[in-house]
């Protein structure tokens, strides 16, 4: 009688206990054990997941008295280690790290698979997920014992350096949870898929995609096969210091990259965009053609190309990133000093408003939070006077009243009028929702009275042009009040209107809304109603804008430069708009930090410039025929450009003159037709 008889006979004695694989001696023919494994796997397939349990918990019984199989030792230590219990086990069959009597199992039913003739797919498809729970065997005492996993040994190396390549949970700034970027949302695909489906949005790219090239994998932009082959411009990244938990970075120019840059230079001076093209053709990934042919794109409305070009920009960039520069962290800096980091501070600013023209609002304000988080401090692109809108734009109001707390406290930003107004807008939004009990609505809706007055009391030149903008004809009593009037609009300081011109011209549709023109219409005739009672808040404020809006910093007027908004550029100060400003550099800072110098050119008269860029040059005082150095300091250039406005001004003046006085006379007529024309002298 065989070993199998005999334990089956045992076991019918014992009251028909549930027959067990691991309990199988190596005496037993192989033909034998299939028969018992397949016994077994339809057992367990048959019994509910209690009867599972119990015999699991047999199984532990009985493999304390007899062990055939050398690596049940292993298990039963490995589960002893872990104090995992049977009910957690039965919820997680598939996550135990080690072997034991859950991995025998999965083993058997491979096995039965095989000798049935079943088609080994699901058996791969096991073995495929067993490789890849290759992690670490947890021990007693708590030490891990790392395996060829590349993934979990640098996830351990960054714990233990206290740097991230790309982790979101760093120690450090406060200001850490506004500024944290998620990876999805950077593509705009993400966001448009939640409108319109990804079947809508992909369309038949998916077959496309077995024949595409390889390209690196970014997180940026995606590459496009149309675009030239990539091969390193001579962008690299490196690491300047690290201090309390933030990285600061810089990108550097091998020399190569730095003879492109002065041809480029030279280029932009000779006020032709085929130059531009001819260099981009022999250079397709130098970063400032591509940001300036990218403007001259969209001046053509060539949105399409523009589009392209700056997305081009951006994955060369991306392909010099450090290993430890982090797009989502918020600990990663880059000083907007160095002339070389403009140029991505830049990129990514038209790249989200690309975004925001193309309906993807929400990928917008992300790229709105990277930029903010490369240099928060000074803010060298004023993203504030953006992200308000972009966040209600994404209907993100928590997000904003979250910035909004944390960062009145030392950015005062209830000072600037896109905040005292959005704040106001976001509440009132809220108050708005469905999902919200009564108490709430009324508490959020108390809150957007009482902050959308405080906003028409300190900016009462907003309404007025707001309202134009909107199509909406104030009232009389709006209108004839000293409060509201024109006169009180004449009167703003130039940095206030220039703020106030800004944020109207942006975020007018916002307020088109019925709901909202109701509720802006009743806070007038309450501000209306505290000015004339003589509220001591209405003084308090008309001191504050006195005082705060003497002049606006220079990162303000870069900002208004990139929105191209009319309302706003039509108040820019004349320092500003008599300077000339290059789309690839817009109002570079004074105390740039310069890492190269671009040499002096020895023969300036002997360059490759138009007739007409000649002309205008000789207008110039300074003018040398002789071809003399040229100056180079940052006054002087801009104190020539002046005289070169002026000069042209006075040249187009006297040539309207001219042609105005020009009198064609007629050639004098006889009565001779057949007179010869060389008689002519």
């Amino acid at each position: 009688m065989s070993t199998r008889a005999l334990r089956r006979l045992k076991g019918k004695q014992r009251g028909q206990e549930a027959l067990d694989i691991g309990d199988l001696t190596l005496d037993e023919s192989p033909e034998e054990q299939v028969e018992a494994e397949e016994e077994h796997f339809n057992t367990a397939n048959a019994f509910p997941p209690a009867a599972a349990d119990s015999s699991r918990k047999g199984k532990k019984n009985k493999a304390q008295k007899n062990f055939t199989n050398i690596y049940e030792l292993i298990g039963e230590a490995d589960h002893e280690g872990e104090k995992m219990s049977a009910d957690e086990e039965a919820e997680k069959p598939d996550k135990s790290v080690t072997g034991g009597t859950r991995t025998n199992d999965t083993q058997t039913e491979n096995q039965v698979q095989k000798c049935d003739g079943v088609s080994s797919k699901s058996g791969d498809r096991v073995k495929k997920k067993k490789k890849k729970k290759k992690t670490k065997v947890a021990s007693k005492d708590g030490e891990e014992a790392y395996s060829d996993n590349i993934d979990l040994l640098l996830e351990n190396l960054e714990q233990s350096n206290g740097m991230g390549l790309q982790n979101e949970d760093c120690g450090g700034s406060d200001r850490r949870a506004v500024l944290h970027v998620e990876h999805r949302n950077l593509n705009p695909e993400t966001e448009l898929k939640r409108y319109f489906g990804a079947r809508a949005v992909l369309g038949d790219l998916r077959p496309r995609q077995r024949n595409r090239h390889f390209h690196r994998s970014t997180w940026m932009t995606s590459p496009k096969d149309s675009w030239p082959r990539f091969a390193r411009p001579g962008i690299s990244m490196t690491l300047l210091e690290s201090k309390d938990g933030i990285h600061y970075f810089t990108f550097e120019h091998s020399r190569d990259y730095q003879h492109v840059q002065f041809k480029f230079l030279d280029a932009v001076e000779s006020m032709d965009p085929n130059n531009i093209v001819a260099l981009l053709q022999l250079n397709p990934y130098h970063i400032d053609s591509l940001l300036q042919l990218s403007d001259v794109c969209r001046i053509q409305e060539d949105q399409e190309m523009a589009r392209d070009l700056i997305e081009r920009a951006m994955f060369s960039f991306e392909c010099a990133f450090h290993p430890l520069f982090s797009l989502t962290s918020g600990s990663s800096r880059l000083d907007y000093l160095r002339p070389e980091n403009r140029a991505f501070f830049l990129a990514l600013y038209k790249h989200m408003m690309f975004l925001e023209k193309r309906g993807c609002p929400r990928t917008a304000l992300e790229y709105c939070k990277l930029i903010l988080s490369l240099e928060p401090d000074s803010d060298p692109l004023c993203m504030l006077l953006v992200i308000d809108f972009l966040a209600l734009r994404s209907r993100e109001y928590k997000y904003l009243l979250q910035l909004y707390q944390e960062w009145e406290e030392h950015r005062n930003l209830s000072q600037l009028p896109n905040f005292a107004f959005s704040t106001a807008l976001c509440h009132f939004h809220l108050s708005q929702q469905e999902d919200v009990d009564a108490d709430e609505r009324a508490k959020q809706q108390q809150e957007a009275n009482q902050i959308l007055q405080n906003a028409l009391i300190m900016f009462p030149g907003v309404l007025m042009p707001l309202l134009d903008l909107c199509t909406v004809q104030a009232d009389t009593t709006v209108t004839s009040h000293s409060f509201f009037g024109l006169k009180n609009q004449i009167g703003q300081l130039p940095a206030l209107a220039e703020l106030t011109a800004l944020y109207v011209g942006r975020t007018f549709n916002l307020w088109r809304e019925a709901p909202v023109m109701l509720w802006l219409e009743e806070s007038v005739k309450e501000v209306l109603r505290r000015v004339d009672a003589k509220d001591p808040v209405v003084e308090d404020c008309q001191n504050k804008r006195k005082q705060r809006y003497q002049s606006a910093p220079r990162n303000i007027h870069r900002h208004v430069l990139l929105s191209e908004i009319k309302e706003a550029t039509s108040n820019l100060p004349l320092e500003v708009t008599t300077q000339p400003v290059m789309g690839f550099d817009p109002l570079p800072p004074l105390d740039s930090v310069v890492s190269y110098a671009r040499p002096e050119r020895q023969n300036a008269g002997a360059s490759n410039e138009s007739t007409l860029s000649l002309f205008f040059r000789s207008l110039l005082p300074n003018f040398n025929l002789q071809g003399g150095p040229r100056l180079e300091d940052e006054m002087e250039v801009a104190r020539a450009g002046q005289e070169l406005n002026q000069e042209v001004n006075r040249l187009m003046v006297a040539m309207r003159d001219m042609l105005a006085n020009i009198r064609f006379q007629e050639p004098p007529r006889e009565d001779n037709p057949y007179r010869d024309d060389e008689e002519w002298d």
